[in-house]
Protein backbone atom coordinates (compact mmCIF):
# COMPACT_ATOMS: atom_id res chain seq x y z
CA UNK A 1 0.00 0.00 0.00
CA UNK A 2 1.46 3.40 -0.67
CA UNK A 3 0.37 6.82 0.36
CA UNK A 4 1.78 9.88 -1.65
CA UNK A 5 4.35 8.08 -3.01
CA UNK A 6 6.16 6.62 0.11
CA UNK A 7 5.31 3.25 1.22
CA UNK A 8 3.39 3.28 4.55
CA UNK A 9 6.16 1.72 7.21
CA UNK A 10 7.28 1.57 10.58
CA UNK A 11 9.87 3.89 11.23
CA UNK A 12 13.19 3.27 12.20
CA UNK A 13 15.32 4.94 15.00
CA UNK A 14 18.05 6.75 12.97
CA UNK A 15 21.75 7.87 14.50
CA UNK A 16 24.16 10.14 12.31
CA UNK A 17 27.06 11.77 13.69
CA UNK A 18 29.30 14.68 12.98
CA UNK A 19 30.12 14.88 9.02
CA UNK A 20 27.80 11.58 8.60
CA UNK A 21 24.82 11.45 6.31
CA UNK A 22 25.35 12.14 2.20
CA UNK A 23 27.51 14.45 1.68
CA UNK A 24 25.91 17.15 -1.77
CA UNK A 25 27.81 19.81 -3.36
CA UNK A 26 24.56 22.04 -3.79
CA UNK A 27 24.44 23.96 -7.31
CA UNK A 28 23.31 27.05 -5.01
CA UNK A 29 26.82 26.97 -3.50
CA UNK A 30 27.35 24.87 -0.30
CA UNK A 31 28.77 22.12 0.92
CA UNK A 32 25.84 19.64 2.32
CA UNK A 33 25.33 16.86 4.49
CA UNK A 34 22.07 15.57 3.84
CA UNK A 35 21.16 13.85 7.72
CA UNK A 36 17.44 12.45 7.22
CA UNK A 37 15.85 12.38 3.80
CA UNK A 38 12.22 12.27 3.24
CA UNK A 39 12.09 8.63 2.41
CA UNK A 40 14.05 8.56 6.83
CA UNK A 41 10.89 10.49 8.13
CA UNK A 42 7.70 8.87 5.94
CA UNK A 43 8.07 12.06 4.01
CA UNK A 44 7.77 14.68 7.29
CA UNK A 45 10.20 16.56 6.41
CA UNK A 46 14.21 16.78 4.74
CA UNK A 47 17.07 17.51 7.29
CA UNK A 48 20.57 18.86 6.28
CA UNK A 49 23.63 20.85 7.22
CA UNK A 50 25.02 23.25 4.89
CA UNK A 51 28.27 24.76 5.03
CA UNK A 52 28.50 28.04 2.83
CA UNK A 53 31.64 30.81 2.39
CA UNK A 54 30.64 34.81 2.81
CA UNK A 55 28.59 36.28 0.35
CA UNK A 56 27.08 33.23 -0.67
CA UNK A 57 23.21 34.59 -1.01
CA UNK A 58 20.06 32.72 -2.54
CA UNK A 59 18.03 34.29 -5.33
CA UNK A 60 14.84 35.91 -3.64
CA UNK A 61 11.85 32.65 -3.37
CA UNK A 62 9.50 30.96 -1.88
CA UNK A 63 8.60 27.60 -0.83
CA UNK A 64 4.70 26.87 -2.62
CA UNK A 65 4.39 23.63 -0.31
CA UNK A 66 6.64 23.57 2.46
CA UNK A 67 7.42 25.18 6.01
CA UNK A 68 11.60 25.95 5.99
CA UNK A 69 13.24 26.65 9.08
CA UNK A 70 17.26 27.61 8.96
CA UNK A 71 19.38 27.31 12.33
CA UNK A 72 22.79 28.91 12.45
CA UNK A 73 25.27 26.69 14.00
CA UNK A 74 27.95 29.06 13.26
CA UNK A 75 28.77 31.99 11.66
CA UNK A 76 25.90 34.68 10.63
CA UNK A 77 23.33 35.29 8.17
CA UNK A 78 21.19 37.96 7.00
CA UNK A 79 17.32 36.90 6.12
CA UNK A 80 15.33 38.76 4.51
CA UNK A 81 11.63 37.56 4.69
CA UNK A 82 8.47 38.99 3.51
CA UNK A 83 10.53 42.47 2.72
CA UNK A 84 11.61 42.77 6.47
CA UNK A 85 15.44 42.01 6.83
CA UNK A 86 16.50 40.40 9.94
CA UNK A 87 20.39 39.09 11.27
CA UNK A 88 21.11 35.67 12.58
CA UNK A 89 23.84 34.63 14.39
CA UNK A 90 24.89 31.44 15.78
CA UNK A 91 22.33 29.13 18.02
CA UNK A 92 20.13 31.66 16.29
CA UNK A 93 16.78 30.55 13.46
CA UNK A 94 14.84 31.55 11.14
CA UNK A 95 11.21 29.95 10.35
CA UNK A 96 9.23 30.60 7.08
CA UNK A 97 6.44 29.32 6.28
CA UNK A 98 5.26 28.07 3.00
CA UNK A 99 4.28 30.67 0.27
CA UNK A 100 6.28 33.81 1.87
CA UNK A 101 8.97 35.06 -0.19
CA UNK A 102 12.54 34.90 1.52
CA UNK A 103 16.44 35.39 0.69
CA UNK A 104 19.56 34.91 2.61
CA UNK A 105 23.23 35.93 2.38
CA UNK A 106 25.83 35.08 4.69
CA UNK A 107 27.88 37.46 6.40
CA UNK A 108 30.51 35.80 8.52
CA UNK A 109 33.78 34.23 6.78
CA UNK A 110 32.00 31.04 6.88
CA UNK A 111 28.60 30.06 7.70
CA UNK A 112 27.28 26.47 8.85
CA UNK A 113 23.31 25.59 9.07
CA UNK A 114 20.52 23.16 9.74
CA UNK A 115 17.60 23.73 6.99
CA UNK A 116 14.77 21.59 7.49
CA UNK A 117 12.29 21.29 5.02
CA UNK A 118 8.49 20.18 5.62
CA UNK A 119 6.74 17.94 4.02
CA UNK A 120 10.17 16.56 2.74
CA UNK A 121 9.20 15.15 -0.51
CA UNK A 122 8.58 18.32 -2.03
CA UNK A 123 11.73 20.47 -0.96
CA UNK A 124 14.08 17.55 -1.37
CA UNK A 125 13.30 16.82 -4.71
CA UNK A 126 14.53 20.44 -5.79
CA UNK A 127 17.69 20.16 -3.82
CA UNK A 128 18.32 16.29 -5.34
CA UNK A 129 17.92 18.19 -8.86
CA UNK A 130 20.71 21.03 -7.72
CA UNK A 131 23.25 18.68 -6.47
CA UNK A 132 25.93 16.46 -7.09
CA UNK A 133 27.96 13.54 -4.91
CA UNK A 134 30.53 16.17 -3.32
CA UNK A 135 34.11 14.85 -4.39
CA UNK A 136 35.79 17.81 -1.59
CA UNK A 137 34.92 20.29 0.75
CA UNK A 138 34.20 23.11 -1.99
CA UNK A 139 31.29 25.53 -0.77
CA UNK A 140 31.80 28.59 -3.43
CA UNK A 141 30.26 27.60 -6.72
CA UNK A 142 26.61 28.82 -7.44
CA UNK A 143 25.09 27.45 -11.05
CA UNK A 144 22.39 29.89 -10.92
CA UNK A 145 21.01 28.26 -14.79
CA UNK A 146 20.85 24.57 -12.74
CA UNK A 147 19.40 26.17 -10.05
CA UNK A 148 16.46 27.80 -12.28
CA UNK A 149 16.13 24.78 -14.53
CA UNK A 150 15.40 22.20 -11.22
CA UNK A 151 12.81 25.08 -9.86
CA UNK A 152 11.14 25.20 -13.49
CA UNK A 153 10.96 20.91 -12.97
CA UNK A 154 9.83 20.90 -9.03
CA UNK A 155 7.43 23.91 -8.54
CA UNK A 156 5.91 22.13 -5.97
CA UNK A 157 9.29 22.54 -4.23
CA UNK A 158 10.47 26.10 -5.24
CA UNK A 159 8.96 29.57 -7.26
CA UNK A 160 12.24 31.40 -8.26
CA UNK A 161 10.94 35.08 -7.90
CA UNK A 162 14.45 37.28 -9.08
CA UNK A 163 17.62 38.03 -8.15
CA UNK A 164 19.54 38.15 -4.42
CA UNK A 165 17.72 41.40 -3.11
CA UNK A 166 21.18 42.19 -1.12
CA UNK A 167 24.20 44.07 -2.74
CA UNK A 168 27.76 42.44 -2.40
CA UNK A 169 30.85 44.02 -2.16
CA UNK A 170 33.77 43.19 -4.16
CA UNK A 171 36.69 42.47 -1.69
CA UNK A 172 39.29 45.35 -1.77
Amino acid sequence: MKRKGWSIMSLVPIVRNAGEGDRQSFAGGGLQVWKLLAEDTDGAFFLFEDTMVKDKTTPLHLHPEAHEMTYVIDGEIEIQVDGQRDRVRSGGLSFVPKGVAHAFIVLSTEARLIGLQTPGAVGQAFYRGASDPATDDAADYLDLARLQATAAANPRGITILGPPPFVITPAQ
